[in-house]
């Protein structure tokens, strides 16, 4: 454990002095749930509208706010007055909420710890720095305003029990991060094939026993969640505040996923067709007004609503499911969940960019397990990272950004560099005859290299070249451009781990 509390402590240190830095308005949204949880009785937190940031996290979460509003009211109790608090952000409000969220992240520091604990030493660290040490976990938590770390920890605990054989543990920890975060649902149909296959097993009786013990734990957490909500006879209006579909496809910045890919394709039939002398009608909502509309309309292309996503999500991952449901592997669980999360991100309804996280923190986790794994992240976690540098637009973040993807891009170089030239001699000669001619020995190869080299071109255009050329026109041009060419390399990485899951046996 000296190990973690190491790496641990150092991200403290770097927390510590992004206390100053720019938050985003997820930083009053935070604030006034402690403040709803607080004053307001159980029954009327997810009907109240006493300001635009209403709650629309699971229930679980609302009882993590609660807590914490109990320390906030005696540290500064304006943080905790649903009307004198609203837009508060005085020092003590500032404080009090970033060390809540650098507190949180002790759940990340036990899930990491929990799944390098039987690694050998230097994986072990590579592996704690590539997860604690995120940059853009700092980027969205830390500066941004956020507890992604507290749901990814949570994750962490869960797919360490899966892997550990501890299933029951496993499920009911799930069950506690769904009813935290709703969005982490997407990886329940794997979830739930692999508990089936793999926790209910043996002979009928033992199978069906099984089935009741799971599913009467899981339905616990689930009641403890939502079962005073059923009572006062809110289930419905719950469930409307967590799926607020009216929302649109995309999300104001598009996440870098394959809708960006149609959205454009849509937009250029257009103007094509307009040109050649057919009457195209163009939506009013634009996708390119970088607004959150109430629908997402197509000028060409069919139009897509929840559902469609839905089953493309399920879709993608059935080849997952599958593998899951004939040969339940726990050493394959956090290869499969990461999978998962991807399908969800790629396709899914009003992804956010933020989203990618529950990629590059699973994979974290077996990125040191191969070459090619480390190959994947690498590119993976840069293009994640930069994917996110739009969330901080103030002039005095963007060092900081620059900064702590770049420092972490070295220290992703010289681990896994260090660590697979150490392990190259033990490689048996056919191996290394099948690197050698296959994809080479080095960590990023020559079609990587220049799409990495891509990503410091579409920075200087974005950051500098745009603004001098055209001003304040066309300002949503910048983050188009971020998106597209960010989402070539999410979708290269969809397709390399659906490779990965198809070829292993």
């Amino acid at each position: 454990m000296n190990d973690s509390w190491w790496f641990f402590s150092l991200s403290l240190c770097i927390k510590a002095l992004l206390i100053p830095a720019y938050h985003s308005t997820d930083f009053e949204v935070h604030r006034h749930w402690l403040a709803l949880t607080s004053s307001l009785p159980l029954s009327h937190w997810y009907i109240d509208t006493s300001s635009p940031w209403t709650l629309d996290y699971p229930p679980l979460f609302a009882y993590f706010s609660f807590l914490l509003s109990l320390p906030a009211s005696l540290i500064d109790p304006t943080i905790t007055d649903l009307v004198a608090g609203q837009n508060y952000a005085a020092p003590s409000a500032v404080v009090f909420l970033r060390l809540s969220v650098a507190a949180a992240d002790l759940f990340l520091l036990s899930g990491a710890h929990r799944l390098s604990s039987r690694l050998p030493p230097f994986r072990r660290r590579i592996l704690l720095a590539l997860v604690i040490w995120s940059p853009a976990l700092l980027i969205v938590d830390h500066i941004h305003f956020q507890y992604n770390g507290f749901f990814l920890g949570i994750l962490l605990i869960s797919l360490g029990f899966m892997a550990e054989g501890r299933d029951l543990a496993g499920g009911i920890v799930f069950a506690i991060l769904i009813c935290s975060k709703h969005l982490f649902m997407v990886a329940a149909p794997l979830y739930f094939v692999y508990l089936l296959r793999h926790y209910c097993n043996g002979e009928w009786s033992r199978a069906v026993a099984r089935f009741l013990v799971m599913g009467l734990a899981v339905g616990a957490v689930f009641v403890a969640a939502f079962g005073p909500f059923v009572y006062y006879g809110q289930i419905q209006q719950v469930f409307h505040r967590l799926f607020p579909f009216g929302r649109g496809l995309c999300h104001a910045y598009w996440a870098p996923n394959f809708w960006v890919f149609y959205i454009i394709l849509d937009k250029v039939l257009a103007f094509i067709l307009g040109k050649l002398g057919f009457s195209i009608q163009t939506p009013k909502a634009s996708f390119t007004g970088g607004l959150v509309g109430d629908s997402s309309a197509f000028a060409v292309l069919p139009q897509v609503n929840p559902i469609i996503t839905f089953l493309l999500v399920l879709l993608a991952m059935s080849p997952c499911l599958i593998k899951a449901f004939v040969r339940p592997q726990p050493k394959q669980i956090i290869r499969w969940v990461a999978y998962t999360f991807t399908c969800g991100f790629m396709f899914g309804w009003h992804v956010h960019e933020k989203a990618s996280l529950h990629i590059t923190i699973p994979l974290g986790i077996i990125a040191t397990d191969s070459l090619a794994d480390a190959r994947h992240y690498f590119l993976l976690s840069i293009v994640s990272c930069y994917s996110m540098f739009p969330l901080l637009f103030e002039p005095q973040e963007y060092p900081i950004k620059v900064l702590l993807l770049a420092i972490y891009s070295v220290l992703m170089w010289v681990g896994f560099s260090s660590l697979f030239s150490n392990s190259k001699a033990s490689k048996p000669a056919m191996e290394k005859k099948a690197e050698r001619f296959g994809n080479g020995s080095g960590l990023v190869g020559p079609v990587s290299s220049c799409y990495l080299l891509g990503l410091v071109g579409v920075e200087i255009w974005s950051q500098f070249l745009h603004p001098y050329i055209f001003g304040s026109r066309f300002p949503f041009l910048p983050l188009m451009l971020i998106s597209f060419y960010c989402a070539i390399g999410m979708m290269y990485s969809w397709a390399w781990q659906l490779k990965q899951i198809i070829r292993n046996n």
